[in-house]
C-alpha cells in the first residue's frame, strides 16, 4: 500500500516537472518571438487618431461645459457641504447617451456617405432645438474646419487620395466653398458646419477606422466633461484620470457605439430631454466659467 502512494506521488512530481518546464519553454518562445512590424496604414490611422485625441487641438471644447455647470447649479447638494460626485457621474452618463443618441448616427453617416455632407449639415441643424448646443456646435465645427486647412490638409491630401479617399476630399472641399459663399443658403440649405457629420467626413479622410472615429468621438466627449469637472472643483486630477481609465466608462462608451451602429440619421433623436434644459439654461446663470 505504501509503495503504491509513493508511485503515485513520484508520478504526481514528475508530471508537474514537466508541466512547469512546458510553462517555462512557452515563456521563452514567446518572449524571444520577434514583434510582428507594424503596417504603414495602421501608423497613419494611429497617427491620426493620436493628433486628434491630444488636448492640445484647437478644437474650442474645453471652453464648453457641455451643460455640467448649469446641472451643478441646479442640482445643489443637501447638505452644502455633501459630495457632488455622485450628482456628477449622473450627469456624465446622461450627457453620452444624449451625444450617443443625436449625434453619433451622423458621425456615421457623414463617414460612410461623405457626399451627403451638406443634407446631414443641415439636417443636424434641424434637429438641435436648443440654441446654446447649436452654437457650441458650430463653434467646434468650424473650428475642425480651420485646423483641417491650416494644419492637416498639406500632409494628408495626397496619401488619401492614394488610399481611395478622393470622394471625402472633393465632398469636404466642395463644402468648404458652399460656406464661404456669402449665397450658401440661397438653394434652401444652411451650411453652418456642425462638429458631429464633419468629424465623421474628416476622420474618414484622414483615414482613421469607423469604429475608432466613432469611439474617440464619445470619448473626447467624456474627456471635456470631466476636464469641466475639474476646473468646477467637483473633481481632483487624479479622480478624473481615474474616471478616463476606469472600465465603466470604456464599456459604456464600447455599448453606445455598438447600441448606434445601424441607427439612421432619421431616427437619431434626444433621449434626454432635461438635457436641453440644462444646456439651455447656462447662459442665464447670474455666473459662470464657461462659454454658452
Amino acid at each position: 500500500m505504501t509503495s503504491t502512494n509513493d508511485d503515485q506521488q513520484s508520478l504526481q512530481n514528475e508530471i508537474a516537472s514537466l508541466e512547469r518546464k512546458l510553462r517555462d519553454a512557452k515563456a521563452r518562445l514567446t518572449t524571444d518571438a520577434p514583434l510582428a512590424p507594424s503596417t504603414p496604414a495602421n501608423d497613419v490611422a494611429l497617427h491620426a487618431l493620436l493628433l486628434l485625441s491630444d488636448s492640445a487641438l484647437p478644437l474650442g471644447s474645453f471652453a464648453f461645459s457641455s451643460g455640467l455647470e448649469s446641472y451643478l447649479a441646479h442640482h445643489r447638494p443637501s447638505p452644502p457641504t455633501a459630495s457632488q460626485v455622485p450628482s456628477f457621474h449622473t450627469f456624465l452618463r446622461l450627457s453620452l447617451s444624449t451625444l450617443a443618441s443625436t449625434a453619433l448616427p451622423y458621425v456615421l453617416a457623414a463617414y460612410r456617405e461623405p457626399e451627403k455632407i451638406e443634407t446631414l449639415d443641415n439636417d443636424f441643424d434641424a434637429s438641435t432645438p436648443c440654441t446654446v448646443a447649436r452654437r457650441a456646435s458650430v463653434t467646434q465645427g468650424r473650428a475642425l474646419l480651420a485646423i483641417w486647412d491650416r494644419s492637416f490638409r498639406s500632409h494628408y491630401t495626397e496619401s488619401s487620395k492614394a488610399n481611395g479617399h478622393a470622394v471625402g476630399l472633393d465632398s469636404l472641399t466642395s463644402f468648404q466653398a458652399l460656406i464661404r459663399s456669402a449665397s450658401s443658403a440661397e438653394d434652401g440649405f444652411q451650411r453652418n458646419a456642425h462638429l458631429a457629420p464633419l468629424w465623421g467626413l474628416t476622420t474618414r479622410i484622414l483615414q482613421v477606422p469607423l469604429h475608432d472615429a466613432a469611439y474617440l468621438f464619445l470619448f473626447s466627449h467624456a474627456r471635456t466633461v470631466i476636464s469641466a469637472a475639474v476646473r468646477a472643483s467637483v473633481l481632483g486630477p487624479y479622480q478624473a484620470q481615474g474616471v478616463l481609465a476606469s472600465q465603466d466608462l470604456q464599456e459604456r462608451i464600447r455599448s453606445l457605439v455598438e447600441e448606434m451602429w445601424e441607427r439612421k440619421v432619421e431616427d437619431a433623436g434626444q433621449t434626454v430631454p432635461v438635457m436641453d434644459l440644462w444646456v439651455g439654461r447656462h447662459e442665464k446663470l447670474y455666473s459662470r466659467i464657461f462659454n454658452s
